[in-house]
């Protein structure tokens, strides 16, 4: 049984590791001490993985790995564990959703959902072997050989706090259908879901060491990165972030996946009603308090709309109830950390600076005064110059940029750093399809807004490096060995 306690004091604590297939001591007294965005207390305890237990957990992967099971198997046996993970997974939902909400802020709707998207991703990866090519044959002019599909090794996960346990599944799931073994680091903001999953996991009854869970901060995440005895590292986190991982990872040639910022736009046409766009543009900007790195941060519109846009966005913005995350009606809840609503108030304050017209919100709401809350923040009259036109504020700010043709619009959109996602709005569905092309981004929807991670999801720029979802993330995890010549095994 797992470690996990409930005090008096409603503190989640755990006082133990996830390594080699068992709960194990820390190698040291060290605790990470969670604080609740909402009420600034400490709501759970995990214990901080120091170098020496990350050591630990990339041996157990490493010896899972080279002389464990796990990689011989068949895709169709390792897709059986997957999916017992996956029931395990379903069994937790509340209390992971729960944790989810104290931890980061998220309300109660929103983290049910967030959390939900982790059984997906793993029925997706329990499916994968039916879809994915492992093994095939190869004829070309004077000779012919067999194409052999094989996992790249050890992976480490490192995921951020927005939407843990999902992320997590995202990565963890096709690493295991590859026949990868994982050592896993969770953000320290959001780890309880996390052991939550270790349980899981151990309750699906995978081989010693497969997958190793270790929470941790930055050091010893970066510790993790420089293993040696790591094949690939798979990341979600900031484009800063992003490139200190690339750059380690550049001094040993370690594979590496990067799923990073975003600044996302959303193209509004001219003749498109405005009542067919919000219901998916008017909260796309501002779920989860904005810090959803595919969030539609840039509101493109016609010049001679921008008024009607704003007429609409504004009376939303203004009843959207802002407060605690527990109730059922609440619609954005604090910011994860104090650090990150400065932040947020930095940008607000910069974007008045640069001449941008602050339409409504841009403070801390008054009858909250513990929490790290901030006000659903809409710009107008922005430009593509503006930091808060080109920066990722991760926060619940929209910016709106009018334009004067389509073919502009489609400059603005692409003239940013990143390209994770975005939508177009129009009635001319031939417009849509012409628009969504030209726009360099990694997913795009026309006349509405989705993170598909049942698809390929990532990111054009600095939005990050390879794709996650179906085969095309499956592909992350697989090197590719040409056997030549020889006789092909018979097939049975």
């Amino acid at each position: 049984m797992s470690p996990a306690t409930q005090e008096k004091q409603e503190v989640r604590s755990y006082t133990k590791l996830y390594i080699g297939g068992r709960w194990v001591a820390p190698s040291s007294d060290a605790v990470i001490e969670v604080i609740s965005p909402s009420t600034e207390e400490v709501i759970a305890t995990v214990p901080e993985g120091q170098a020496a237990d990350m050591d630990a957990a990339v041996a157990a992967a490493r010896k899972a790995f080279d002389e464990g099971p796990w990689p011989h198997m068949s895709p169709a046996e390792r897709a059986g564990f997957i999916v017992r993970i996956k029931d395990e997974v379903e069994k937790r939902v509340p209390e992971m959703a729960q944790a989810f909400t104290d931890e980061v802020g998220a309300p109660v709707g929103v983290s049910e959902s967030f959390v939900a998207y982790a059984l997906k991703m793993l029925g997706d990866a329990a499916t994968l072997h039916e879809r994915a090519v492992f093994e095939e044959q190869r004829e070309w002019e004077g000779g012919s050989g067999t194409l052999v599909r094989e996992p790249v090794g050890v992976v480490a996960t490192i995921i951020p706090w927005n939407g843990p346990v999902g992320t997590a599944c995202l990565k963890m799931g096709p690493a295991l259908a590859a026949g990868c073994t994982v050592v896993l680091k969770p953000a320290p903001e959001g780890p309880s879901g996390i052991m939550m999953l270790a349980e899981a996991i151990e309750a699906a009854g995978l081989p010693e060491g497969v997958v190793n869970i270790v929470p941790a901060g930055r050091e010893v995440g970066e510790h993790l990165v420089r293993h040696p005895g790591v094949d690939k590292v798979a990341f979600t986190g900031s484009t800063a972030a992003g490139k200190r991982i690339m750059s380690i990872c550049g001094e040993r040639i370690a594979r590496v996946t990067l799923e990073l910022g975003g600044k996302s736009a959303a193209i509004i046409a001219d003749d498109i009603p405005l009542d067919e766009v919000m219901p998916t543009l008017s909260f796309s900007g501002i779920v989860s308090s904005g810090q959803v790195c595919a969030a539609l941060t840039r509101v493109l519109v016609p010049r001679e709309r921008q008024q009607e846009l704003l007429d609409v966005m504004v009376p939303f913005f203004e009843s959207v109830k802002v407060g605690d995350p527990h109730e059922a009606d609440t619609l954005l809840g604090p910011l994860a950390a104090e650090r990150q609503r400065d932040r947020v108030e930095e940008y607000i304050r910069v974007g008045v600076e640069e001449g941008a017209r602050l339409v409504t919100g841009g403070s801390r709401p008054e009858e909250l005064p513990r929490g790290w809350y901030v006000q659903p923040t809409l710009f107008a009259d922005v430009n593509t110059k503006m930091r808060i036109a080109q920066e990722e504020i991760f926060g619940p700010v929209v910016v709106v940029i009018p334009f004067d043709s389509v073919e502009e619009a489609v400059e603005i959109a692409n003239d940013s750093p990143y390209g994770l996602s975005g939508a177009v709005y129009a009635a001319d569905v031939d417009l849509a399809n012409s628009i969504a092309r030209r726009v360099r981004t990694g997913q795009i929807t026309i006349n509405g807004w989705d993170m598909c991670f049942t698809q390929p999801f990532g990111g054009y720029k600095q939005s990050g490096l390879g794709r996650e979802g179906n085969v095309e993330g499956l592909a992350a995890y697989l090197e590719t060995k040409l056997i030549q010549g020889g006789t092909p095994p018979a097939q049975g």
